[in-house]
């Protein structure tokens, strides 16, 4: 089966950025949820998953 979710290391490289700026903007879209958030972001205790087409499709179109 394929991953159908990207760790948030997998976000910092595709998006060139550091940790902590990472997880803070992770953490701003989490918030956003309900609210129309450019992709879906889902926490299970302090781990952060992205769902992987939510996350292609915007990072597609934000290009």
């Amino acid at each position: 089966m394929e991953q159908q979710v990207y760790m948030a290391s997998d976000i910092q490289k595709a998006l060139g950025l550091g940790k902590t700026k990472t997880y803070d903007f992770l953490n701003q879209v989490y918030r956003q949820q309900g609210k129309n958030p450019p992709f879906r972001v889902i926490k299970i205790g302090s781990s952060v998953r992205v769902l992987k087409k939510s996350f292609d499709d915007w990072l597609r179109t934000a290009i």
